[in-house]
């Protein structure tokens, strides 16, 4: 099977170069006011999908929860692995493949890190098998940005230079998807990535996931959990259960 551009890019030490100023004070802020918000009891289970480097998943694991995390690239989840201890677990692993059944009280799909795959049909069968994970009272969180807010404010050209590398991004919606296209040089070599992620509106996940037998309870539209806003918000937090 052919890799897509998220197994090329998430593996990549580049990725996390680019984006170094997605700072641990900023998931905590989130995770706290999540935290105040779900009222997890202690030693609650919680899986994070597409987990990354595991900031998140540290950070719950400290405030006293069973954390496993779970990403499709090697790379990220070698560099969480060092973190591991008795309730916090790192896998490398598929969101669209089932690993669990009524297992975790709560499941957290965080930064946009969804969104990723060419056909709705991944992105229900990704859905589904978190609501197959969850416990029959438990809770799904997803934080995706706000795509109309994003398409509204998209600078189509862009230069960052961070650790010395200056990265040349171009960004631009088609055919639904908005797409990224990331090119650079570092010791003398040119590197050259994308990023496509899906344009999703409420009304879109409000579709596929009554297809995959969840429902939204509630939406905000920042990491204080304020009110979701579809014109002004930056985020578009959804809590939902099985239906």
């Amino acid at each position: 099977m052919q890799r897509k551009w998220f197994q090329y890019w998430f593996n990549s030490p580049y990725y996390h170069i680019l984006y170094s100023q997605r700072n641990d004070e900023e998931a905590e802020f989130l995770i706290d006011n999540l935290s105040a918000f779900l009222k997890p009891k202690l030693n609650s289970r919680i899986l994070d999908i597409a987990c990354g480097r595991g900031r998140h998943s540290i950070y719950l694991n400290k405030k006293g929860y069973d954390v496993t995390g779970i990403d499709l690239s090697e790379q990220s989840i070698k560099y969480a692995q060092q973190f591991e201890q008795k309730n916090l677990h790192f896998y490398v692993h598929d969101m669209r493949k089932l690993a669990y059944i009524n297992y975790f009280d709560f499941e957290l799909n965080l930064f946009t890190s969804f969104g990723y795959f060419d056909t709705e049909k991944d992105h229900v069968n990704a859905l589904k098998s978190f609501r197959k994970g969850l416990k029959p009272d438990g809770t799904l969180v997803i934080d995706y940005f706000n795509t109309q807010k994003i398409i509204r404010n998209l600078t189509n050209q862009e230069t960052k230079t961070v650790d010395g590398i200056e990265f040349h991004l171009h960004k631009f919606v088609s055919d639904g998807k908005i797409i990224k296209h990331i090119n650079f040089e570092h010791r003398l070599k040119a590197y050259a990535f994308e990023e496509r992620v899906q344009a999703f509106l409420l009304a879109d996940f409000e579709r596929m996931l009554t297809k995959s037998g969840l429902i939204i309870t509630a939406a905000f539209g920042n990491y204080a959990l304020d009110p979701y806003d579809e014109t002004k918000s930056d985020r578009l937090i959804l809590v939902c259960k099985k239906a």
